[in-house]
């Protein structure tokens, strides 16, 4: 393992990683599905919470744990009862788990 993924502090997502996470909540605001979002940064991993309502508990988190990056991936998408959605080593492509959950109301 590299110097780099023994850092002391603790884990976050950068500008890029941010921005694309970003890009895939404003798409699900604008859908009406998600309301508000927490991001944490914790000694072994990054997390971004979406929620549908506010206090509710996590609708999906998305999270960034480095130390996975050689074995099944440092990405994780899990859904509400802690299953794990998507899992890999690149971030766009472990976002593309949104992409195939369209919302749609049955009348």
């Amino acid at each position: 393992m590299s110097a780099e993924g023994l850092s002391s502090g603790p884990v976050f997502f950068d500008r890029r990683e941010l921005d694309q996470i970003l890009r895939v909540y404003g798409r699900m605001v604008a859908q009406g599905e998600w309301r508000d979002y927490a991001i944490a940064g914790h000694r072994d991993l990054a997390e971004f919470a979406v929620f549908r309502r506010a206090g509710d508990a996590p609708a999906y988190r998305i999270e960034k744990r480095p130390a996975l990056q050689a074995r099944q991936g440092q990405w994780a998408v899990i859904g509400e009862g802690g299953q794990v959605l998507k899992r890999g080593r690149d971030l766009a492509q472990t976002l593309r788990v949104f992409d195939s959950r369209r919302f749609t109301v049955v009348e």
